[in-house]
């Protein structure tokens, strides 16, 4: 391996530290795949790390997944909506019939203005026109 000058050696990127350069990015994954199935508090007291680290080394984890599960393309989409607390309080919830992953989550309400939201994140043409029709048969 050939020595680096002071300037060369600092702009050098080690691909093995995660974000936090603190910690190894096979450490971060393994702090975020515990998050999966365990709380946090609990994560903290197994191995001895604060809150806000296990925290960010999560974030840090599901950044990865999202950025490998791409951007949604969807064929089909499914749209419904969840109730989120009493006082019929509700949220939107679009997925991808075909793959079968929800795609967004969102809005302050279920009107319309709420769906305006999941179009523009979507950016879609012809699935856009489809939903678009289904919803106003749903309201109307």
């Amino acid at each position: 391996m050939p020595k680096l000058s002071g300037r060369e050696a600092r702009a050098a990127r080690l691909d093995f530290l995660a974000a936090n350069p603190r910690y190894m990015r096979r450490f971060a994954f393994y702090v975020g795949k515990r998050c999966r199935s365990s709380t946090i508090k609990y994560i903290t007291d197994e191995l001895g790390l604060g809150w806000h680290t296990v925290k960010n080394l999560e974030k840090l984890y599901m950044r990865e997944q999202l950025r490998r599960a791409g951007t949604p393309a969807p064929k089909v989409i499914g749209i419904d909506q969840i109730s989120i607390r009493r006082g019929h309080t509700y949220r939107i919830v679009a997925s991808d019939l075909i793959c079968r992953r929800p795609i967004w989550l969102g809005g302050k309400d279920r009107s319309e203005a709420s769906m305006n939201g999941f179009f523009a994140c979507l950016r879609a043409t012809k699935s856009e026109w489809r939903a678009r029709h289904l919803w106003y048969r749903l309201q109307g």
